[in-house]
């Protein structure tokens, strides 16, 4: 009974962590974008009356119902159109963190609201995109980074504290989404049973490919290691779990534990994790998916950790410029 009353109270000493906003501000910040630039594909592809508009005000489809679009008055041009934009809004706001947790709120209810209409026109990076705002409405992310704590304390930073433990959620929903995309991908095609194929294949699909790809043939070989990397990738990201249970228990003893604190693996973690957002941005059209898959990068570090990599960053662009101009 000892160990299970012990094991709580680390439990509930874990979860009332505090630390500074800067990682919740800037997956706030990648959310926002991300809500924009999936509103701006679909008003650039002008594609709002054929998806979220009914088929008895000439849309293409009959659509499914919504509480919000019900209230609205239906599934109406009007309605359809004056959705997107609220999202629009709602997500420049959750962009530059003004208006509080509000906005958040609004963004994923407007984005449920259109997505629900026509789940075939729908993607995996939408409800993606609303776990994010629902762990952002839970979370203080405007405390700094934000229009809000420039108007609150005339700064644009803040290291006051907020709870961690959002952050601790969104890292969670990171590990569900690779690690049950990766159990998903079972076809013989990602295995060694089919050549680790499937990246070939996928890039010969002409609805989802950005060029033509003809040339793929000749680096056949890279498309394998590309389907090996990327699906080991998913399926071994459970680990990360273990990582950050290793991390918060660098105390204790224990040979897997020191093995595991050895090497910060959420360094080439992350690393592998660009490689493969930037070859799908760059070889496939498919939406948003990468830009809010990435957004939730910024949960792996804590707020130090960012804090030194930036100090870093711009340590060595200053000495960089000083030697450029003594030269």
């Amino acid at each position: 009974m000892s160990r299970l009353r012990d094991a709580w109270r680390r439990w509930a000493a874990q979860l009332a962590t505090r630390e500074p906003a800067t990682s919740l501000a800037l997956f706030r910040v990648g959310v926002g974008v991300s809500l924009l630039v999936s509103m701006g594909l679909a008003l650039r592809a002008d594609v709002i009356g054929l998806i979220w508009v009914d088929a008895r005000f000439g849309g293409m489809v009959t659509l499914n119902q919504n509480w919000l679009v019900q209230l609205l008055g239906g599934a109406t041009p009007a309605v359809a159109r004056g959705l997107v934009w609220m999202t629009v809004v709602a997500g420049a706001l959750v962009t530059v963190g003004l208006g509080g947790r509000l906005p958040k709120l609004i963004a994923g209810q407007t984005l449920l609201a259109l997505t629900s209409l026509l789940s075939v026109a729908s993607g995996g990076f939408d409800p993606l995109t609303m776990s994010a705002l629902w762990l952002l409405f839970l979370a203080d992310s405007n405390r700094t980074l934000s229009l809000d704590c420039r108007l609150r304390t005339g700064r644009w930073t803040s290291q006051r504290p907020v709870p961690a433990w959002p952050r601790y959620l969104a890292v969670l929903q990171l590990v569900v989404l690779y690690g049950a995309t990766g159990l998903h991908k079972l076809g013989a095609t990602w295995l060694p049973t089919g050549g680790y194929s499937a990246l070939y294949w996928a890039l010969q699909d002409a609805v989802f490919r950005r060029l033509e790809t003809a040339w793929v043939a000749w680096v056949y070989p890279l498309t394998q290691l590309g389907t090996f990397v990327a699906w080991s990738f998913e399926v071994l990201s459970p680990l990360l779990l273990l990582v950050f249970y290793c991390r918060a228990t660098r105390a204790r003893p224990g040979r897997l534990r020191a093995l595991v604190n050895r090497w910060d693996l959420r360094a080439p973690y992350t690393l592998v994790g660009l490689c493969l957002h930037l070859g799908i941005l760059a070889l496939f059209e498919v939406g948003p998916f990468s830009y809010i898959s990435l957004s939730f990068y910024f949960c792996l570090w804590r707020p130090e950790e960012l804090a030194r990599a930036w100090a870093r960053l711009t340590g060595r662009a200053r000495r960089r410029d000083e030697n450029n101009m003594s030269s």
